[in-house]
């Protein structure tokens, strides 16, 4: 095993962090992570993403890349001689071109300005349309028939009413609404409760409401696993910075939380914030308990 790889894996075991999370963080295959840890960087497909799973894993432990990059660049491999045949590939595929696709690039102005004159015709053609049936001034013999019809209907004389009667009617529903009690609703008060706390576990119990929706935010790159109480896994992945993750688990009694990065995690209860006992151990194993 290379220094390198030792102080990575050393990085990683403090922190409680398995080849499996570690996958799951950064999107690397498990086989690549453990030839890093070992030094054998031959399994790896080129220097360049040698580097770079160098960069994403010593990120994913929260390490400095440039300060590793600098500490043990005897053992990190140069770029330099992947990137160069990479340039002179391109150079040559650009060269060695045929001649139909350089026709079709020169065609490809006058067929963009011909879709465009299109287009600005039918727009043209609706908004004429459009104009034709807004047109106030526009005299159309059906509509001023219904018109006066209308007219004539509203001046119509109503039948007299009889002035005698009493709205007896109106006066009992008065009094019937009048005498009705009012009630409200009792309103439940939320209440999120500590109930245990164990090294890096911490237990809740939500009580006080009929719902229990987990909304996830990530402050900063951040890896979350969420389960019930039986196991049954609802999420696992990496939430990029600045981004968020709803679930709605009314029908669970119990669930559990695997953050990765305390720090850049917050967790919401039904749009409440949810207080970790320790802010800078990481990661976390929360359980929620929901009494309906």
């Amino acid at each position: 095993m290379s220094e390198l790889g030792n102080r990575l894996k050393q990085e990683r075991e403090e922190k409680n962090i398995s080849l499996d999370d570690l996958q799951a963080i950064t999107k690397i295959q498990k086989r690549y992570l453990i030839g890093i840890e070992e030094g054998n960087y031959s399994m790896i497909p080129g220097n360049f993403y040698v580097r770079a799973f160098i960069k994403q894993y010593a990120e994913a432990v929260n390490l400095n890349p440039e300060i590793i990059f600098e500490e043990y660049k005897n053992e990190v491999p140069s770029t330099y001689n992947d990137d160069l045949p990479e340039q002179l590939s391109r150079v040559k595929t650009h060269k060695e071109l045929p001649k139909t696709a350089s026709k079709l690039l020169e065609l490809l102005p006058k067929l963009l300005t011909v879709a465009v004159i299109i287009v600005i015709a039918i727009v043209f053609w609706i908004w004429k349309q459009n104009a034709h049936v807004a047109d106030p001034n526009n005299n159309d013999p059906v509509t001023d028939e219904v018109n006066d019809v209308e007219y004539e209907t509203a001046e119509k004389p109503k039948p007299e009413e009889n002035k005698n009667e009493e709205p007896v009617v109106e006066e009992q529903q008065d009094s019937q609404v009048e005498a009705e009690p009012e009630t409200k609703p009792e309103e439940q008060v939320q209440k999120l409760t500590v109930k245990e706390v164990n090294g890096g576990a911490t237990t809740y119990e939500l009580t006080g409401t009929d719902k229990f929706e987990l909304e996830v935010i990530a402050k900063g790159r951040t890896w979350v696993g969420i389960k019930n109480g039986k196991n049954k896994s609802f999420f696992g992945a990496e939430i990029p910075q600045g981004e968020s993750k709803v679930n709605d688990f009314t029908a669970e009694s119990e669930i559990k939380v695997r953050v990765g990065n305390v720090p850049g995690t917050d967790l919401k209860i039904n749009g409440e914030l949810l207080k970790y006992e320790d802010t800078k151990k990481t990661p976390q194993n929360i359980t929620i308990i929901y009494n309906k």
